[in-house]
């Protein structure tokens, strides 16, 4: 935001042009909105495409996509018809005994508990967005529901096999 000023001895300063341009308040909100949603910690997808939106302030829209984009990594990854959707989607892909993403080291409560986390998000998070306006509002729940589409997106990556 300031640089020393060149020519000029380390006491001497000026405002850059990313200071000058922080001075309209909008685009101080969108600098203090970027640092609650680092890119350098979001799936590389959700940085593309949630990101931005968030910044914007399109709350709704952030997370519809983000979950979004978790059914759509699970789908992939399982390569489950594309009839499945949703709620079912989940069930199956991490059904505690014929999913394809079920992780069978774990115990069976912790298999079947994964597949209601998973079916849990996408029902409470992603649907509403498709059928009504759910208008968020806070940058900061905004940002823990991308966190955890995010973390979503790990699991998955984790357990998707190799190709």
């Amino acid at each position: 935001m300031i640089a020393p000023k060149p020519g000029q001895d380390r006491q001497w300063v000026y405002v850059t042009n990313r200071g000058k341009r922080l001075l309209d308040n909008s685009d101080i909100g969108t600098y203090l909105k970027s640092n609650i949603l680092p890119e350098k910690v979001l799936d590389p997808v959700l940085a593309r495409k949630v990101r931005p939106l968030f910044i914007r302030g399109d709350y709704d829209t952030a997370v519809f996509q983000a979950f979004k984009e978790v059914e759509v990594r699970v789908r992939k990854a399982t390569s489950l018809s594309q009839e499945l959707v949703g709620i079912e989607l989940m069930r199956q892909a991490f059904h505690s005994d014929t999913g394809r993403l079920t992780d069978k080291k774990h115990p069976k409560a912790e298999r079947e508990t994964t597949a209601h986390l998973f079916a849990g998000a996408i029902g409470l998070f992603k649907n509403p967005s498709s059928h009504r306006d759910v208008n968020l509002e806070d940058p900061s729940e905004c940002a823990e529901l991308i966190y955890l589409a995010n973390y979503l997106l790990r699991i998955v990556e984790k357990r998707t096999p190799a190709n």
